[in-house]
């Protein structure tokens, strides 16, 4: 099963206890399961950082049933909504309680029509039926929804940080250790520094370096930050063909650490006046970015409209 081999799945917490939360925020959790009365929820926070965990953990622990949805797969949901969660919700549960539909990426879901229909079936099931919705973008969530759930925001202030990767840092030792894996204790910081606080990546990460036995400095030549400077030239050249295939080349590189290093170095190759422009350019297309068909696209207008609207030194 796709469980046992993927190890996100594999050691994905089955508690609250076990989840890896600022102590504030996992005691709301925990009262919820405490007084065993889960409320509409819309959990909103970065990629990875458990809200879908929270929420089956939460279920797990009170025995409900409960469905999980993809609201990326726009395609199919209003069939999903019309024929799934119709008979899920207004059937009884078999355990006798309450029972649950979690909505993954619900920011995915179109505000015209999607997301007005699933008001409609929050409101006649909410009797026998609760619904748990995730994001990483509330503002995309339409007002009407915000106003039927508890809006919980998965922060992590800087006072927690350290404490949280040294929490994951004893769970990712406990994995590779469980499964035999050989690994330098500085490697692990640095590829949970790297990815912090999306702890998916990290485990996910970890477990393709593993596939060789071991995770050691050798993995460390392809982790290397990324360096923009060919990529720099070729806008400063205007050289849209090979701008493309710099992008084509490269895609293992984490679109967001490029985002990231146009932004932090772009007093270094552009004009002053026209980094207030990269800015914006850049916003936008980092948005665009969580709900693009093909990312490399996305990417490449992106450098397409900095190479065209910015002046370079």
């Amino acid at each position: 099963m796709l469980e046992e081999f993927l190890w996100v799945e594999k050691y994905r917490p089955k508690t609250i206890e076990e989840t890896i939360l600022p102590v504030e925020l996992k005691s709301v959790f925990q009262q919820f399961v405490d007084q065993k009365n889960i409320p509409n929820l819309l959990l909103s926070g970065s990629a990875g950082v458990g809200k879908t965990t929270v929420a089956r953990a939460m279920l797990e622990e009170l025995g409900c049933d409960y469905i999980i949805i993809n609201g990326s797969n726009e395609g199919r949901l209003i069939d999903t909504l019309r024929n799934g969660i119709l008979n899920f919700a207004s059937s009884v549960s078999l355990s006798g309680g309450r029972k649950y539909v979690i909505l993954d990426e619900a920011d995915y879901m179109n505000a015209q029509s999607i997301q007005p229909a699933l008001r409609n079936f929050m409101e006649e099931f909410s009797k026998n039926c609760g619904f748990i919705l995730t994001c990483n973008y509330k503002n995309r969530i339409i007002e009407p929804l915000h106003s039927r759930c508890s809006v919980v925001d998965f922060k992590i202030s800087k006072k927690d940080m350290a404490k949280l990767a040294m929490q994951f840092m004893k769970r990712v030792n406990f994995i590779l250790n469980t499964e035999n894996v050989k690994y330098e204790s500085a490697v692990i910081a640095e590829v949970i520094q790297k990815h912090f606080p999306d702890w998916r990546r990290v485990l996910n990460e970890l477990q393709r370096y593993a596939a060789t036995g071991s995770i050691d400095s050798g993995i460390l030549a392809n982790m290397q930050d990324i360096s923009i400077k060919e990529l720099v030239d070729l806008l400063k050249d205007k050289n849209f063909t090979e701008i493309r295939k710099w992008v084509a080349n490269n895609p293992d590189y984490d679109q967001n650490e490029i985002y990231r290093k146009l932004y932090e170095q772009a007093c270094n190759f552009l004009e002053a006046t026209a980094v207030a422009q990269l800015v914006l350019i850049i916003a936008k297309y980092q948005y665009q970015a969580a709900f693009c068909a093909n990312a490399e696209i996305n990417l490449v207008a992106c450098l397409t409209e900095v190479m065209k609207d910015c002046e370079f030194q």
